[in-house]
């Protein structure tokens, strides 16, 4: 079980550093060229790259404390919040009718919630 939370937590930190640095560099107005990016041209820029910097500072969360062993509660934590955002997510997706990017928030959202079961419980880090 331990080894498939890392597992997870780990594809979860990629997909958290690649859409954090996406929206951090990549300008708004690209990403809105992009396939699925469109609803970037609902949001202003500032929105946008704090998005970025949040989703880049969650994949910091769910994987540093662990590793260091330092504030270990951050990582279900942050599995936590992810869910929220990912609900968020879904719900801007829905409202411009794009089911494809539901589907995959949907399967991260899955992801964090079972990083979030297992680290809050059969395989805390304070057991």
């Amino acid at each position: 079980m331990n080894l498939a939370l890392w597992i997870v937590t780990g594809l979860l930190a990629v997909v958290m550093v690649v859409g954090g640095t996406t929206k951090l560099f990549i300008p708004r107005e690209k990403l809105a060229a992009t396939t699925h990016g469109g609803w970037t041209n609902d949001f202003s820029d500032g929105f946008v790259k704090t998005l970025g910097a949040v989703e880049f500072l969650a994949a910091i969360g769910i994987v540093v404390p662990a590793v260091v062993n330092i504030a270990t509660f951050m990582v279900p934590v942050t599995a936590v919040c992810w869910v929220l955002l990912m609900i968020g997510a879904m719900i801007t997706h829905l409202r411009r009718q794009e089911k494809l990017p539901v589907a995959a928030n949907l399967i991260y959202l899955a992801m964090a919630a079972f990083v979030a079961w297992g680290r809050f419980g059969p395989e805390s880090f304070t057991g």
